[in-house]
């Protein structure tokens, strides 16, 4: 398997980071998004949305992080990662929509302000990105993983952009169960870093 990646793309490090958990073999192929490789025809070929990650399985092209992350747990058939129960399907799929929509618009929209100078206003992306920690630290009194007992896709589709949240101003300080359940994501075997940029509360 072949990951079309960045190394700052949370996007990107959500594939990245399943794979390896899974014991994967694959290869890392570097998109250059500063010098627009990602706008390149060659790469719209694969992707016309032009962003990363996209993943090639032998020649089966599967584009979008989350639908990365449901491929893999389907074709490798671990439904540890992705239930087959109807109940704790969909309890995995509501976290997965939270990470698609309420992370994408809070701490990953924050932390691309910082790092990629996007132009978001602070103030909103703030106060969206505490909202929804709020409410996963409040889902996490009970249990130590988002949508089961043990880790399923709905904690790696979580994972990347709560873990740098600190980049785009966003203070984790007082969601003490989150922080334990990102030590808890961090102990897991196969476990692989988000590239750290020193900006906002990490500089």
């Amino acid at each position: 398997m072949k990951l079309y990646h960045h190394p700052l793309s949370g996007h990107s490090h959500r594939a990245h980071l399943f794979l390896s958990l899974l014991g994967v073999q694959h290869d890392m192929v570097l998109v250059d998004l500063a010098k627009g490789a990602h706008k390149a025809p060659e790469f719209l070929k694969i992707n016309p949305f032009g962003q990363v990650p996209v993943l090639d399985d032998d020649g089966t092209i599967v584009t979008d992080s989350v639908a990365i992350l449901v491929y893999l747990a389907k074709k490798l058939k671990r439904s540890d990662w992705l239930p087959e129960e109807p109940l704790a399907a969909a309890k995995v799929q509501k976290w997965l929509s939270v990470a698609a929509g309420e992370i994408a618009y809070g701490p990953a929209a924050a932390r691309l302000i910082t790092v990629f100078k996007a132009n978001f206003r602070p103030e909103e992306v703030l106060t969206r990105a505490h909202n929804v920690l709020k409410q996963i630290d409040t889902a996490l009194e009970q249990q130590n993983f988002i949508a089961a007992a043990h880790p399923t896709i709905a904690d790696v589709a979580l994972y990347s952009y709560i873990a740098s949240a600190p980049e785009g101003n966003v203070d984790l300080s007082a969601y003490a169960n989150v922080r334990a359940w990102l030590q808890r994501i961090e102990a897991l075997p196969g476990f692989v870093g988000f590239q750290k940029t020193p900006v906002g509360l990490a500089a």
